[in-house]
């Protein structure tokens, strides 16, 4: 796949994400949460311009560095979402403007990473990009299923109210007429 392709289609999925985060959903622990990641990862690693060829150690470092990257921004993206259970038992998530402040830092490394690769002479194929895209969606996939997982359905028919993320304030936006 050309590197422009590889491009569009990254931006395609983050798009897609990004758009689907802020509104609330349903989340399914049996479907193929992995698959998405899996198949990013698979295309990224066909690619046999992930390493430059004349600067090895250096890209293998920026790969790793974005990596990392990845795996954290989804285990923050995983942990500020909010979770809770419906009264028919279906845990629904929401991100939240933590989660939206994670998006931004991990974009803003991300374009940290490739400054770095450029100052360096590195070049930098947007297949290294794809694959921690793909690590981002399966720590947070992973993540999010665990939760729902242990969040369970509610014991009584009540609606329960939607479990804080980290970063969420549990004060209300308004004050209360007396």
């Amino acid at each position: 796949m050309d590197g422009l392709v590889n491009v569009l289609v990254t931006v395609a999925v983050v798009a897609i994400v990004i758009a689907r985060q802020f509104r609330a959903r349903a989340i399914d622990t049996d479907r193929r949460w992995w698959l998405l990641p899996v198949i990013l990862a698979v295309v990224s690693l066909r690619e046999p311009g992930i390493l430059d060829a004349d600067h090895r150690a250096e890209s293998a470092v920026l790969l790793v560095a974005e990596l990392f990257i990845g795996l954290v921004t989804g285990v923050g993206w995983g942990w500020t979402t909010r979770l809770w259970t419906a009264p028919d038992g279906v845990v629904w998530t929401k991100s939240s403007k933590a989660s939206g402040a994670v998006w931004i830092v991990g974009i803003a490394l991300r374009a940290g990473v490739f400054a770095l690769g450029s100052a360096l002479g590195v070049h930098q194929d947007s297949s290294a990009l794809m694959l921690g895209l793909a690590g981002t969606l399966l720590v947070r996939g992973g993540i999010l299923t665990w939760r729902a997982r242990s969040v369970g359905a509610p014991s009584h028919p009540t609606p329960s109210r939607p479990a804080p993320a980290y970063g969420d304030d549990e004060r209300s936006a308004w004050k209360e007429r007396v």
